[in-house]
């Protein structure tokens, strides 16, 4: 009875975070919000017995992902009118190659996880580190790379955006 009601207060708190997330006029305001909402779920997660995704959840979200955002936020003059001009200096071609790169591991991970028998990839034990681990990076690659890359452009965006003379 008292986890059920335990859900379905963070369940109601997670949602309510979620609407001012994407409701707040401030975007500092949205991303405070947005530390609330992780934590939130941080806490769904302690009440699922699930402690080691509560920790992940507040230092990788809580700490480092909402960090970024706020870097961004606060490096983005909101106010300035985007740029008319293209810039010259753009390296589609290259960008064109790397992107066929990328799709081509893609492909091998693709290939290399239909060739493995299905008894390989085991169930997750409660608690256990070194499976999570096995299986984030065996059965999970492709998001993993995925999520990576993401993390990986906005990094980027933010730095370019930070520069001043690009």
């Amino acid at each position: 009875m008292a986890e059920a009601a335990a859900f379905y207060i963070l369940a109601a708190l997670i949602l309510g975070f979620g609407v001012l997330v994407v409701t707040a006029k401030s975007a500092v305001h949205s991303v405070l919000f947005l530390v609330a909402d992780f934590l939130c779920v941080a806490a769904l997660y302690v009440t699922l017995q699930a402690e080691f995704l509560a920790v992940i959840q507040v230092m990788v979200y809580a700490g480092g992902i909402v960090v970024l955002y706020l870097f961004v936020v606060m490096l983005v003059n909101l106010k300035r009118p985007p740029d008319a001009q293209r810039d010259p200096r753009r390296l589609g071609r290259l960008g064109a190659v790397l992107a066929v790169a990328v799709m081509v591991e893609l492909a091998a991970i693709l290939a290399v996880g239909w060739s493995r028998p299905e008894g390989e990839a085991g169930a997750l034990g409660p608690s256990n580190v070194a499976q999570v681990g096995r299986a984030l990076y065996t059965d999970y690659l492709i998001p993993f790379e995925l999520a990576s890359i993401l993390l990986l452009v906005a990094m980027i965006g933010a730095i370019l955006l930070a520069r001043r003379e690009m």
